[in-house]
């Protein structure tokens, strides 16, 4: 009898093994997938452009659900939904940066992002076609999750599976932009009972479901917002018509309340406030960045009836930054 019973249990835990493998095998074939899809865009000695096809099905619902409360489980929320059961680091990003729209006399509308970091990084392009949403490419810092040269090692490219929940910006295919962009503002944590969402998962949330700037913007106004890292943030959005406005959370006010501005770019400055900030300098908590900003509004006044893809890489240019170890959003990529 005790032969036999031992014999039961053996194989009721062989059964229980052989369930849990097939279960991690499942969540992971499609994984794998996307982490195998990695492929090298450019060939610069150190920083690079890839691109990731994301072929699991994420659910930024589960993430969500997780219960956002301070950065740790913010965290957690992402590696739960892409990585589960895997010990893998990330590193909350800052994020500085310049942003702006131009519209082309034909009604083509661009959006303009210059990424400022104050470390170099090498950048993932990742493009997403979720089944209860819209198709978007993303662009993310690999160096955000130490994985500046993804195609190394497997480790690397599993790092990279999260990249649907940490993207800096993105367009959609309705023509919806959105970019976040860094403030000096102390960092915001709404508190209107709402359900809360990080800074980068706004983003994905706003890719997925914004088929125009209103709509991202009522999205954005179902959740009370938290600021990841220790720092503020603001989202610059545009649309396929060029609807552009900055997405703030008041920093005058107790409660944060967003507000919307209308306009055509924005830097590291609150531009609910842009009569209290000058160029050049530090504005407290208005921020900074003034300067960029003015040589962004230069250059597409004048092309202001016909502002081409030429128009938008001049401003990019004029709003790029040197390197400035003591500046986080210095060191334009």
């Amino acid at each position: 009898m005790k032969k036999k019973s031992i014999k039961w249990i053996i194989g009721i835990l062989l059964g229980i093994i052989i369930i849990f493998i097939g279960g991690v095998l499942k969540i992971y074939y499609k994984r794998l997938a996307t982490a195998n899809s990695i492929e090298k865009l450019t060939s610069y000695d150190d920083y690079n452009l890839y691109k990731i096809d994301i072929k699991y099905d994420y659910s930024l619902r589960d993430v969500l659900n997780y219960g956002i409360k301070d950065n740790q489980s913010f965290i957690d929320a992402i590696i739960s939904e892409s990585l589960p059961y895997l010990p893998v680091h990330i590193k909350v990003p800052d994020f500085g940066c310049s942003a702006f729209t131009a519209k082309e006399s034909d009604g083509t509308v661009r959006m303009g992002r210059n990424y400022d970091f104050k470390n170099d990084t090498s950048a993932m392009m990742v493009h997403c076609k979720p089944k209860d949403g819209y198709e978007s490419i993303g662009f993310t810092a690999l160096d955000n999750l130490q994985a500046n040269q993804p195609d190394e090692s497997m480790k690397k490219k599993l790092a990279c599976i999260t990249a649907p929940f940490i993207c800096l910006d993105g367009i959609n295919e309705k023509g919806v932009s959105i970019a976040v962009l860094t403030l000096d503002s102390e960092p915001v944590f709404q508190n209107r009972g709402k359900e809360v969402i990080g800074t980068t998962l706004a983003i994905r949330l706003v890719l997925d479901q914004a088929a125009t700037t209103e709509e991202a913007v009522a999205l954005l106004d179902n959740y009370d917002m938290f600021a990841t890292s220790g720092r503020d943030y603001h989202f610059y959005i545009t649309d396929a018509s060029g609807d552009g406005c900055v997405v703030e959370y008041d920093c005058e006010n107790e409660n944060r309340d967003m507000i919307v501005t209308k306009i055509d770019a924005i830097t590291n400055f609150y531009g609910a406030y842009i009569e209290r900030v000058e160029p050049d300098q530090k504005n407290g908590i208005y921020g900074h960045g003034k300067e960029r900003y003015d040589r962004i509004v230069e250059v597409l006044d004048a092309s202001a009836d016909n502002q081409t893809e030429k128009t938008a890489w001049e401003a990019l240019k004029a709003s790029s930054q040197d390197p400035n170890p003591e500046n986080v959003t210095s060191n334009t990529q």
